[in-house]
């Protein structure tokens, strides 16, 4: 198994390439190894309550809407439930669907002083495929590491 450091530096090396406001970015393999090795990180899925319900969750994750369906109006209380459930030392790895409100989500919350903050590429569900399905081609789902639907 890859070091906690040779993947954290990976992701801040694809940062810094990538011009990021945030410390690092990941892939969902990696967030899995980091949570697996890294006792004090969290992962927060910004996802909607309706993703989570209908397309599935991450077992053990942070759930903060960072957009609520129907509408998809910005939570103005992501903050609050961010700082109350997440310390601001802590190894954070934000994702979401398919990894843009995950990136906002990560910018945020290193303005806000969280030094640690990671956005995970691909999100859940990855990119649409050719026939405009998304859980096929990259992601969290499609790289089969853990989660759940009721």
């Amino acid at each position: 198994m890859e070091t906690i450091t040779a993947i954290l530096e990976r992701a801040q090396q694809r940062a810094e390439e990538m011009d990021l406001p945030y410390q690092g970015a990941l892939l969902p393999n990696e967030a899995l190894a980091l949570l697996q090795e890294a006792p004090e990180a969290k992962l927060v899925d910004v996802r909607s309550r309706a993703e989570w319900d209908w397309v599935g969750r991450i077992p053990g994750a942070v759930e903060i809407e960072w957009q609520s369906y129907p509408g998809m109006r910005p939570n103005p209380d992501f903050v609050n439930y961010l700082s109350s459930q997440v310390d601001k030392e802590s190894l954070v790895m934000f994702i979401c669907r398919s990894g843009g409100r995950s990136h906002q989500a990560a910018a945020t919350a290193s303005e806000l002083g969280y030094t640690n903050c990671y956005n995970i590429l691909e999100g859940f569900e990855g990119e649409k495929d050719a026939t405009g399905h998304r859980g096929t081609e990259g992601g969290w789902k499609a790289a089969g590491l853990p989660w759940v639907q009721k």
